[in-house]
């Protein structure tokens, strides 16, 4: 049997009309930009299905706007994200692709660019509620929700990186809720994604940086 929380029924605190095409717009781009680990100069996002449809008139643009820059979803600056984005001196803009039908009614790919020259592409679906799911990370199939902090591991993938990750999360007493695996194909890029039931340790990203097949690491707070 499954259980339905409250929260589930009611939706989350939010600004806006709709959990789907407001509030998930808002927690899909916060999580991109917290993957992104930079200070962000420009975004494009490339909306879908009824994000594509609909995203002016229910506040989709100006929820994954004030996302991108960390405003959680009862924020009540995300209504004037547009004039705070320009004032931040952030690039943005929006593409509607009413073409491509092959993905989840609400989905958004967040392109940015970081001040340091840093670029990252993430996907992300908006599944009712305010829950979100992170389906792609730079061309990467992807799975999880943001519900957990997160260590994700960019690394090529070879024998004994996964238990470099391991070691070093469990030397810190990290408790793993889930851990999954995602690659291109064997050899080639690899991403580890490891989410805790609790705050990540300030440190871990330096010491799973240790291993000399470990390109990246981004941790979701």
């Amino acid at each position: 049997m499954s259980f339905i929380s409250v929260f589930d029924v009611l939706g989350p605190n939010m600004i806006g009309p709709s959990s789907s095409h407001t509030a998930g717009a808002c927690v899909i781009a916060n999580l991109a930009r917290k993957m992104l680990g930079t200070e962000l100069k420009e975004v494009e996002f490339t909306l879908y299905g009824s994000f594509a449809k609909t995203y002016q008139g229910h506040g989709t643009d100006r929820a994954l706007l004030g996302g991108i820059m960390g405003f959680q979803t009862d924020d009540e600056r995300i209504r004037d994200s547009f004039e705070i984005a320009k004032e931040r001196g952030i690039a943005f803009r929006f593409i509607p692709n009413d073409t491509d039908t092959d993905t989840h009614p609400n989905t958004a790919d967040v392109h940015m660019v970081g001040t340091d020259g840093r670029v990252m592409d993430v996907r992300g679906e908006s599944l009712g509620g305010g829950k979100v799911r992170i389906s792609r990370i730079n061309g990467v199939e992807v799975d999880f929700t943001g519900e957990y902090s997160a260590v994700i591991v960019v690394q090529q993938d070879r024998p004994g990186v996964v238990a470099h990750i391991t070691k070093i999360l469990s030397d810190r007493n990290v408790n793993i809720a889930f851990m999954r695996l995602f690659r291109e194909s064997k050899g080639n890029t690899a991403y580890t994604i490891v989410e805790s039931d609790g705050k990540l340790p300030d440190d871990v990203a330096e010491k799973l940086r240790e291993n000399k097949y470990v390109r990246d690491v981004m941790i979701v707070q």
